[in-house]
């Protein structure tokens, strides 16, 4: 048994009964001697550490007499561990069992006892884990990142929830969604067994300051006396994120690192609901705190927009309004999902897919090279270019809704909400001005699409329009496509030559499909925007004035909407939208792929 540096127990309290203690699952445990009392041994198993001492009673003829220590110093280390379990003594001999929570992350601290770079650790709190999102997919993503290495040694997982659980039913209700896709699945099961014995619970109840303040202790239990960082992933609805958010910053904040917090979208539902909530956040929080994540951000497709626009010399010139006739932006899911419980006021898929994803995309596509790589350099080239957006007419947007068959859960008769979103956006700059930027986002629809099409202007006096023989040929217009459903690509559409006598053109690809080029796991989009938010960056999180800049977009639409003077077009499930759509693309000469 190895030795560590003897520990000095002092007590400060005593009292008269005894509560069985809640002993903490330690992975890596020390072994301790204790001096404080004449005689003293240690007894150690997996889960626990028994500290044994003797203890001359005050009272010998008494059976039995109890203390609570309440701290204890590492001698040589200058550093004190707050200990808060009841102290067990039994007096039928001089023998006491203690049983002491030493922190998670066993650390050597400073001379002068603070804490260093090398020695914090960093804490992740799930707040809302229990429910779908996080047991589906930030869990996940956190085992993943865990047994890819992309997370620190020193990592504690802490689930809090209004649910009366254990750690171990928490514990429980993960294990089945984890899974080893890294490296052929090497050590899967043990490192399954580590995450999981990293994961703590927390019941927070109906009051969010008193649970935060007790979530606030039991990490510091965990985290122990060195330097501490801490993320807060708050995972809860619309109406209970106000006061979450206040209470956390109030009562769980550490002191001795950062602090991040990231918010699931809606960010708001609408202009007014949207300024209340940055004002109630930027209150409690600095902006660089604040992480609002849409994982459809998290894609490969959308992080690969800056790489190929500013890293390719052969695009860099093309990308004005002086070679590009339109941008077409597509996100088409087949099925549809009930989305009336998460945007009550009735936007749907305007505050779920629109308001973000679409126009952080259209953002990425038309924003200046920023300065540096840097977040807020990016951040602020995207903001320009959503000030530059003009307000959205009825004459430029089409608004469906489609009825889902009977075995889907898309139905909902009384709160009709838009379920397509077709648009032309014109951006008000130098580079954009003239370029419409068309965009088709809808749920029940007939194809699984999500892609970028930038469309090309003509050759002008094109001295190919005709074949060998003088007859008209059917030349296509340039184009680059960036899919990322079905099959994440990127694509070139060119006219050449068919090989053998004459001079016959037709259209072909020059395509990079991932899955062939690449023979790699891709990850999931929440693994990227965690990993993102644990090395501070925020490029794809949107900024307090971004998400202004988007309402504001859309206001004239919601307003409409709130109204009911909006009218939504009707369209099969199954279908390609709404009939009216075709009009409005067929205005900027474009017709889609899936049309």
């Amino acid at each position: 048994m190895a030795s560590l540096s003897p520990v000095s127990l002092s007590t400060s309290s005593s009292e008269t009964s005894i509560v069985p203690s809640i002993y903490r699952k330690l992975s890596v445990l020390p072994t301790v001697v204790v001096r404080s009392f004449p005689s003293h041994t240690i007894k150690k198993s997996r889960t626990q550490i028994d500290y044994v001492a003797y203890v001359q009673p005050h009272d010998v003829n008494r059976p039995r007499s109890s203390i609570r220590s309440t701290s204890f110093n590492v001698e040589g280390t200058g550093s004190t561990t707050s200990l808060d379990e009841e102290v067990i003594i039994d007096t039928s001999g001089t023998e006491a069992s203690i049983k002491l929570p030493l922190p998670l992350f066993e650390t050597q601290s400073s001379s002068s006892g603070a804490p260093t770079d090398d020695s914090a650790s960093l804490s992740i709190a799930v707040i809302g884990a229990t429910g779908v999102l996080a047991r589906k997919k930030i869990f996940p993503a956190l085992f993943a990142l865990y047994y890819s290495g992309q997370l620190p040694e020193k990592i504690g997982i802490f689930g809090y929830s209004r649910k009366k659980l254990t750690e171990e039913d928490l514990r429980a209700i993960i294990a089945p969604t984890l899974s080893c896709r890294i490296d052929h699945q090497d050590n899967c099961e043990e490192k399954m067994d580590a995450f999981l014995k990293r994961i703590f619970y927390l019941y927070g109840g109906y009051d969010n300051r008193e649970g935060m303040s007790k979530l606030n202790t039991l990490m510091e239990e965990v985290e122990g006396k060195f330097g501490a960082n801490r993320i807060f992933y708050l995972s809860v609805p619309q109406v209970a994120l106000i006061d979450v958010a206040s209470s956390l910053a109030e009562k769980a904040q550490t002191q001795r690192g950062w602090n991040r917090v990231i918010i699931e979208k809606p960010f708001g539902l609408g202009s007014f609901s949207s300024h209340q909530l940055t004002t109630s956040l930027l209150s409690n929080f600095e902006e660089k705190q604040l992480y609002r994540i849409d994982h459809l951000l998290g894609r490969n497709t959308i992080e690969n927009l800056a790489v190929l626009r500013f890293s390719n010399l052969v695009f860099m010139p093309l990308w004005n309004r002086s070679y590009i006739h339109n941008i077409q932006v597509t996100f088409s899911e087949e099925l549809g999902m009930q989305t009336s419980a998460r945007y009550p006021k009735g936007y749907g898929i305007l505050g779920d897919v629109v308001h973000s994803h679409i126009f952080q995309t259209v953002a990425l596509l038309a924003m200046e090279p920023p300065v540096t790589l840097d977040g807020e350099d990016v951040r602020y080239e995207k903001v320009k270019v959503l000030k530059s957006i003009r307000k959205l007419g009825s004459s430029d947007v089409i608004l469906g809704h489609s009825e889902a068959d009977s075995g889907s859960n898309f139905k909902d008769m009384e709160n009709l909400m838009p379920t397509y979103f077709g648009a032309v956006l014109h951006i008000d700059n130098a580079r954009w001005d003239g370029v419409p930027f068309l965009i088709k986002a809808g749920r029940g629809l007939k194809k699984n699409r999500v892609e970028i099409r930038i469309q090309f202007r003509r050759v002008p006096g094109n001295i190919y329009h005709k074949d060998g023989g003088g007859h008209m040929q059917d030349l296509v217009t340039n184009e680059l496509i960036l899919r990322d459903v079905p099959d994440e690509a990127i694509l070139i559409r060119i006219n050449n030559k068919i090989p053998g006598l004459g001079m016959n053109l037709e259209a072909s690809e020059l395509n990079l499909l991932y899955k062939d080029k690449y023979n790699v796991d891709v990850t999931d989009s929440y693994e990227q925007l965690l990993h993102d938010v644990i090395d501070g960056d925020n490029h794809l999180f949107m900024r307090s004035d971004e998400v202004e800049a988007a309402w504001n977009i859309l206001s004239p639409v919601l307003s409409e909407l709130d109204n009911n003077n909006a009218t939504l077009e009707h369209y099969e499930f199954g279908s390609k939208g709404p009939d009216k759509a075709g009009n409005l693309w067929a205005k900027h000469g474009v017709k889609w792929l899936d049309d």
